[in-house]
């Protein structure tokens, strides 16, 4: 047996028996299901792909025989072939993230509470800093989630709902208590939705619409967050010993982000609101319907409190049951806007709500004060009647040009009357859903105080005078911006309408940065030195003007902007810049992969609690760990940068990056409702940072992950590294991040896509740059091999390469098919089918798409 032969069947065996044993079972009955639909030869030329790509990772010999049987097969076959490698990673995924949840419960079942739980950290937190003051820090706590539509998540709907069918039927046949004959039907239901699965379309025939986006997100809500949140709560209030206030805030930027977005209007905006609200109020009702239903005490063993006397309608024999079955009509009346018995607002709600709550304590029933009802207390107080805040994007420029054609009183463009009309869009919103359903205005591309001053001035003209609530947000997104943060927010915090909303709302202020166009700008490493920069200097800032200020940061679902794990995100910041409060974009797939499944978003929103609570905790060291290591920043900084430069101002790199990515074809795709460029032109600068990343993912290149930390290691000495990564933990997560992007790297597969191109010297500088950032990293972590700290993660990702390369060679045979001039146009439109598939299967198998 070869070394990457032994290297395999290792990497299986260190899968955990459970997760072998179900990606095993679904990947049987997928080839049963595909056997059943093509026949014997159709599952035999998948085996026969299968066999060659894992042998190809020992000889690449086979490696050339793959792409000769993939070029050998018409493009029907080349279909089939691709949506059994792409359901297979469904499925795959799908155990997975099963695994993960079946875990996370056993682990949750011993005596000790779960590391980086709220429990945990409470136990901790506690003997060091004494009740008082903890509960102070649990105050002021607020964890506060945005979603957002891109990089959109690359499945369809129908996809998504098929998939989490296939899950439910592996719940039953892992849950101990399924007799025999529940066993024989879960296995019988699970092979018709694998079947269902395979015989869905993978592929969007009509283009994503923005209001399809706020659906996906409301299936999130229906299934996760709704019923996630009291979970959350109810831990804390637990592990405290007392009553916490709501700290989750949920917000949304889909159907409100509109920069470089056309399909998003001041209509769309309404209509999503209708929608949360919807959503919001059906599932508050259905609540208050159930509880009130099953609240059968009666008036002699729980009288009711005066206050909850004077709030029923009629004398009644069991009046908490009443009361909570008139809120519940209430609620309906007000989804199906029935004035006379509508609630005004979502805060006479709540307080209904909590005489409720209030009236079973006095009446010594707390246990049923703290139960069900205090749930939906909770429920009510985190989403009203508003689901998630509302957030609206839009550039800097389209308010400067609306501005000056505002003032020059001649006819406004459809741009600026558009603008105007989001902004008296908001104020309608807020009239009827209150202020806090959509307030929030991110200005992207802020460069001076004007950007924010002239959102406000087209605020009045917009509503006549009477403006709508505004609390408008500045992102700094490129080098020269985050640079200049503090010096902008300095006048910012000068004009008048800011002054305002400062003295309403305690001094509160709120500064975006985005993670996402400063990397691609200048590169992983120097992005990530600068964003931490700016944080520092922020942070010092609003400390000396007595302001509270609010980071939120605007990081990508791929390592390439930002992303990874959150809590150690929070951990990395700079010392007082969380203060209790931490916002974050969710974006893209990511969405699904932390918020599909109620154990696993649960446990995610714990874990970025967890690190607020301890980041956010007085008494701890405050010192940064960056000033020890000021001089190494420096020193890698500089040359990190220059060589991600030189690389991307190279002479033809934009007309060779066209030639070897397939972003073209991906701009083709339907998955998002928003453009892939700002602008028209195929310039590199115009490209948003979402395709730029898929398209290198797709090359298995992620080279946005990694580009320049090795020209930047290479600059500095080795201990001094080392002592950066074992006591800084922003190099910490900077390298280790880098670590994964380089482990999902393949550069057998990366070097067939840059023979796309005509730019031999552009892919020598890039697998040179490559070699060293491997080199380093593997050198500074102390590392035989990638990853070799997370084993099992290491091993999953050894497993799927070679299922991943199967899909990497189908879309390399559609990309040429879909260049070549001369391919027919019932060819052309198979070739756009195969590409589709093989770009959702690729998006899969690395679980990331931009």
């Amino acid at each position: 047996m070869t070394a990457p032969s032994r290297a395999r069947e290792s990497a299986r065996q260190e899968i955990p028996p459970e997760l072998r044993r179900d990606v095993r079972l679904l990947g049987d009955m997928l080839g049963r299901v595909i056997a059943d639909y093509g026949g014997a030869t159709l599952l035999r030329d998948v085996e026969r792909l299968r066999s060659l790509v894992i042998r190809a990772r020992d000889d690449d010999r086979f490696e050339r025989e793959a792409e000769k049987l993939v070029a050998s097969w018409k493009l029907e076959r080349a279909e089939l072939v691709a949506r059994a490698f792409t359901c297979y990673f469904h499925l795959a995924n799908l155990a997975e993230e099963h695994h993960r949840a079946r875990v996370i419960r056993e682990r949750d079942r011993g005596p000790e509470p779960l590391p980086e739980s709220i429990a945990a950290t409470v136990g901790t937190l506690q003997p060091r800093l004494g009740r008082k003051r903890l509960t102070a820090l649990a105050a002021g706590l607020e964890v506060h989630p945005v979603f957002t539509a891109h990089p959109t998540e690359s499945r369809r709907r129908a996809v998504v709902t098929a998939i989490r069918r296939v899950g439910e039927q592996l719940e039953r046949l892992d849950d101990p208590r399924t007799s025999d004959t529940e066993r024989a039907d879960a296995e019988r239901r699970l092979g018709e939705e694998i079947d269902t699965l395979w015989r869905t379309a993978q592929v969007r025939t009509a283009h994503v619409r923005p209001l399809d986006e706020v659906r996906s997100f409301m299936a999130v809500f229906d299934e996760t967050l709704f019923r996630m949140a009291p979970e959350v709560l109810r831990a804390f209030d637990t592990a405290l010993g007392e009553s916490v206030p709501p700290f989750l805030r949920f917000g949304s930027w889909i159907g409100g982000d509109r920069d470089g977005n056309p399909s998003i209007t001041a209509e769309v905006t309404a209509e999503t609101m209708a929608i949360h609200s919807e959503h919001a109020l059906l599932a508050l009702e259905t609540v208050a319907d159930r509880v009130g239903r099953s609240l059968t005490v009666d008036l002699e063993t729980t009288p009711p409190s005066p206050a909850l006397r004077r709030r029923l309608p009629r004398p009644a024999a069991e009046p908490h049951r009443e009361f909570l079955l008139h809120v519940a009509r209430r609620l309906r009346a007000t989804r199906l806007v029935e004035r006379e018995l509508a609630y005004g607002s979502a805060r006479d709600l709540v307080e209904d709500l909590r005489c409720v709550r209030d009236s079973l304590d006095a009446a010594g029933a707390a246990r049923l004060a703290s139960g069900e009802v205090q749930q939906l207390v909770w429920q009510a107080e985190t989403f009203g009647f508003h689901l998630a805040e509302l957030e609206v994007r839009q550039h800097s420029g389209v308010h400067e040009h609306a501005l000056g054609e505002v003032r020059g009183r001649g006819k406004l463009s459809a741009q600026s009357r558009e603008a105007l009309d989001t902004l008296g869009v908001m104020a309608k919103l807020q009239s009827r859903y209150g202020a806090e359903s959509c307030r929030r205005y991110v200005v992207s591309f802020t460069r001076d105080a004007r950007d924010v001053a002239a959102v406000y001035e087209l605020a009045k003209h917009a509503t006549g005078g009477r403006a709508p609530v505004l609390d408008v947000v500045p992102l700094f997104e490129t080098l020269d911006d985050l640079s200049r943060a503090t010096a902008v927010m300095d006048e910012v915090v000068e004009l008048g309408p800011v002054r305002k909303r400062l003295a309403a709302n305690n001094r509160a202020v709120e500064v975006m940065l985005g993670y996402s166009d400063s990397a691609k700008e200048i590169g992983p490493l120097s992005a990530t030195l600068a964003l931490h920069d700016a944080q520092a200097a922020l942070t010092a800032w609003a400390k000396k003007r007595g302001l509270r200020l609010t980071l939120f940061h605007g990081r990508g679902g791929a390592l390439g902007r930002g992303g990874g794990p959150a809590n150690r995100a929070v951990r990395a910041q700079a010392p007082g810049s969380v203060a209790g409060r931490f916002k974050v974009t969710e974006q893209g797939e990511v969405i699904f992969a932390r918020y599909g499944n109620r154990a696993i978003a649960r446990r995610h929103i714990e874990q970025v609690t967890s690190a607020v609570l301890e980041a956010s905790a007085p008494g701890g060291s405050r010192r940064d760990p960056a000033h020890s290591f000021r001089e190494l920043a420096a020193a890698i900084d500089g040359p990190s940068r220059a060589a991600y430069r030189r690389l991307v101002e190279a002479g033809g790199f934009e007309r060779w990056f066209l030639q070897v990515s397939p972003i073209e074809e991906l701009g083709k795709l339907r998955i998002a409702s928003r453009p892939q460029r700002r602008a028209g032109s195929r310039s590199l600068e115009d490209l948003r940072a979402i395709p730029w990343v898929f398209a290198w993912s797709q090359m298995r290149l992620n080279l946005p992950g990694w580009y320049g930390i090795g020209s930047g290691l290479a600059a500095a000495a080795l201990p001094e590294l080392r002592r950066a990564y074992s006591e800084w933990p922003l190099f910490n997560v900077m390298l280790d991040n880098a670590e994964m992007s380089l482990a999902k790297t393949d550069r057998r597969i990366a070097e067939r896509y840059m023979a796309l191109g005509d730019g031999p010297e552009l892919a020598a500088m890039v697998l040179e740059e490559y070699e060293l950032t491997m080199e380093r990293v593997l050198a500074v972590t102390g590392h035989r091999r990638l990853l070799e700290d997370r084993r099992v993660l290491s091993w999953a990702i050894e497993l799927r390469n070679p299922y991943v390369d199967a899909l990497s060679h189908l879309q390399l045979r559609a990309l040429r098919a879909l260049r070549n001039r001369r391919t027919p146009r019932a060819d052309r439109k198979r070739a756009e089918r195969v590409f589709q598939l093989s770009v959702n299967g690729v998006a899969a198998g690395l679980q990331n798409t931009g």
